[in-house]
């Protein structure tokens, strides 16, 4: 399926073979962004609910606890990532929402931290920033590739530098990482929906395309965090 689509890209298409290829382009991304958009909304969701109760972010978060809940999004993506391919859809679909759920539980303490005003106006503003760009990767000829390689290295870099500055504790330091995260992530933004958008053509099955939806929305959904993570640390104001 997947050569027989990309044969008649380069070889020429009909006006009716051409219309059924991008209809079928446009659900399969709709499929993405709603993955993405729903992880998001109860990420929030679960992030609120537990903001709300005192008692319970002191159990957590004034414990060792709280080391549980922050690296435990790490494990539903190595899980996610390294297996998928064992995985049925709907387990794949199963752990993105248990993601978004631990997601949210470990991101709770950024509406006690800063003012809901500032959030909101962030998650605006990240909003904005995220569609131009998803729709920039989405619709440019260009090849994003080159663009991607760089802006991973630079994550590599914001990772390392991150790590030196929790001993430095250099607010200039940090300034810097947020600022070149934002690039970073708006990067990666155009370049994985680019990415995303021709793993529709590699799909040879219903079960790989949902798969490959849920991996879509995934990234997706970790480049908005953090793009919105980054703008927070920049302009977000605290309690």
């Amino acid at each position: 399926m997947a050569e027989d689509i990309k044969a008649r890209l380069s070889f020429g298409a009909t006006a009716a073979e051409q219309a059924a290829i991008d209809e079928g382009l446009r659900a399969y991304m709709l499929k993405v962004y709603n993955y993405m958009a729903s992880g998001v909304a109860l990420s929030g969701i679960v992030a609120a609910l537990m903001a709300s109760s005192p008692s319970l972010m002191q159990a957590i978060y004034g414990t060792g606890l709280h080391w549980v809940v922050m690296l435990a999004p790490l494990g539903f993506i190595l899980v996610l990532s390294f297996g998928v391919h064992k995985l049925s859809a709907t387990a794949t679909q199963a752990l993105f929402w248990a993601f978004a759920a631990v997601m949210g539980a470990s991101l709770s303490w950024i509406l006690l931290a800063y003012t809901g005003a500032s959030i909101a106006r962030v998650f605006f503003i990240t909003t904005a920033t995220f569609g131009a760009m998803s729709l920039y990767g989405y619709t440019t000829k260009r090849d994003l590739t080159g663009m991607g390689t760089f802006m991973f290295m630079g994550l590599i870099g914001i990772i390392i530098a991150s790590i030196v500055n929790i001993f430095m504790a250099s607010s200039a330091l940090d300034f810097a990482i947020s600022v070149i995260g934002v690039l970073v992530f708006v990067g990666l933004t155009a370049y994985d929906t680019q990415k995303i958008r021709n793993m529709y053509f590699e799909a040879d099955s219903t079960e790989v395309a949902t798969k490959k939806a849920v991996m879509g929305a995934l990234t997706l959904y970790l480049d908005f965090i953090n793009l919105m993570l980054m703008l927070l640390r920049l302009f977000g104001e605290r309690r």
